[in-house]
């Protein structure tokens, strides 16, 4: 009987050790191919220059909750440091409650930033850079940001033609071409790059800069949502090095990774929006120094921002 029961175990074991080590080898492999694709990505954007180069002091904290709160910021200047930001967002992730929202800060609002005393959010970066935008976010909406991004545009064009060859589908609602460097007709069509970054910075009409805070939003959320459509979580660390040059962050590529897998992996999952100032929330004046800026009831906005994010 002893010798029966040894001859069974034999096999079990003999079995598991090569299933262990199949685990073993594809764990290793996948790590190699996702360092192969990455370095491709890299090599493909190499002579292509951007925001990177640049050092940046940022004393970012985690928030609170156990949520990763990222100062995202887009420049359309090339990186140089007098320039101001175009586009100012907080992106935070929740990985206990898989939830991913996005606050938009408008550029004209007027706030205190620390050390320069009043004047359009946007101006901080040209102060300071990022570390002086986030002092100002936290001093003004009482917000801690872990992380921050600088994107520059030219690095958001490459990205859509990575990863999407045949566009990204958007309905344009108007007809725009004034001071985008291309020309757009209404309707539901694939945008390339280039026309995809004209859609988001059109504010030549009514609504200016508000509609502009729109289609940023909306082009996000479209652009996440049809990443989840294609296998992207194989092109992740291509398209991470493809962007090398364009982001100049903090985060470490495993982060950005490991989100934006987390992310493209799960089903059902939306991106919350939120823009500050809120409706009801601000007037437009003239400031000598500023011109024109959102003068806006900060409490009310504060508040906001704390109960989009906790909720």
């Amino acid at each position: 009987m002893r010798s029966e029961r040894y001859k069974d175990k034999k096999p079990r074991k003999k079995k598991w050790k090569i299933f262990v080590l199949i685990l073993f080898l594809l764990f290793f492999a996948t790590i190699g191919y996702s360092y192969f694709q990455y370095k491709q990505g890299v090599l493909q954007s190499k002579d292509k220059t951007g925001v990177a180069n640049q050092e940046f002091e940022f004393h970012g904290n985690k928030g609170k909750n156990g949520e990763t709160n990222i100062l995202l910021l887009g420049i359309d200047k090339r990186g140089e440091r007098t320039s101001r930001s175009d586009t100012i967002m907080i992106a935070q992730y929740h990985p206990d409650k898989d939830s991913y929202k996005l606050v938009s800060i408008m550029r004209d609002t007027y706030v205190d930033i620390p050390g320069h005393g009043k004047n359009k959010i946007n101006a901080a970066f040209a102060f300071g850079g990022p570390e002086l935008v986030r002092q100002t976010i936290k001093e003004n909406f009482g917000i801690d940001l872990q992380y921050y991004s600088i994107v520059d545009f030219e690095g958001f064009v490459h990205l859509i033609d990575e990863a999407f060859p045949k566009g990204v589908e958007i309905d344009v609602e108007k007809a725009m071409s004034e001071n985008i460097g291309v020309t757009l007709q209404p309707g539901l069509q694939r945008l390339d790059g280039e026309h995809l970054l004209g859609y988001v910075r059109f504010r030549h009409d009514a609504v200016g800069d508000f509609g502009r805070v729109e289609r940023q939003q909306k082009v996000i959320t479209e652009v996440a949502s049809q990443f989840k459509s294609i296998q992207t979580i194989a092109k992740l660390p291509k398209l991470v090095g493809v962007m090398t040059p364009f982001v100049n962050t903090n985060m470490d590529a495993t982060d950005i990774l490991y989100i934006g897998k987390d992310f493209i992996s799960q089903n059902n999952v939306n991106i919350d929006t939120l823009r500050i100032p809120i409706d009801g929330s601000y007037s437009n004046q003239r400031v000598n120094g500023a011109g024109s800026v959102l003068a806006i009831d900060l409490e009310k906005n504060k508040q906001a921002i704390h109960e989009f994010l906790a909720n």
